[in-house]
C-alpha cells in the first residue's frame, strides 16, 4: 500500500515545528518534517527553501488541519486566560516585538556588531481586530 504525505503547514524554524509536531504525534498522527535539518544548519535560507514543511499521511490531513485549528493563536496572561482588547475588548490580541526608542535601538545595533543576541526589546501587544498597540502592565 502507497502512504503519500501531504503538507499542511510550513515554519520558518524547526523549533516551531517540533512543537506542532509533538502535539499531532500525541493524537496518533505520523509526522514527517521535511527540510528542517537544512534550516537548523543555515536558518538564514529558511525563505528560500519555503521553511520547515510538516507533512501528515494523506489520510490523516483532515484530522490534522482541525488540530491546527483549534490550537490559539493569540495571547494569554500569566493565569492561561485570554488578554482583551483596551479598545474594542477582543480578545484577537497577538504579542510583537518593536524597536522605536533609542535604547532598543542601541541594543540592537550592538548586539548586530558584537554577533550577539540583542541585549533589550520591549514585547507589546496588537489587536488584530482594531489594530491598537498597547502595553500589559
Amino acid at each position: 500500500m502507497s502512504q503519500t504525505f501531504k503538507t499542511i503547514a510550513k515554519f520558518q524554524y524547526s523549533s516551531e515545528a517540533q512543537i506542532i509536531k509533538g502535539r499531532l504525534e500525541s493524537e496518533g498522527i505520523q509526522v514527517f518534517l521535511s527540510d528542517n535539518l537544512t534550516i537548523d544548519t543555515d536558518p538564514l535560507v529558511s525563505n528560500a527553501i519555503g521553511g520547515v514543511k510538516l507533512k501528515v499521511l494523506s489520510k490523516d490531513a483532515m484530522q490534522a488541519q482541525h488540530i491546527l485549528e483549534t490550537i490559539n493563536r493569540y495571547s494569554v496572561d500569566d493565569n492561561g486566560n485570554a488578554i482583551h482588547c483596551p479598545n474594542c475588548n477582543s480578545q484577537e490580541v497577538a504579542m510583537f516585538s518593536t524597536i522605536k526608542d533609542f535604547k532598543s535601538f542601541f541594543a540592537f545595533v550592538f548586539g548586530f556588531i558584537a554577533g550577539t543576541l540583542p541585549f533589550y526589546s520591549k514585547d507589546k501587544y496588537r489587536c488584530d481586530n482594531c489594530n491598537t498597540e498597547f502595553d500589559i502592565k
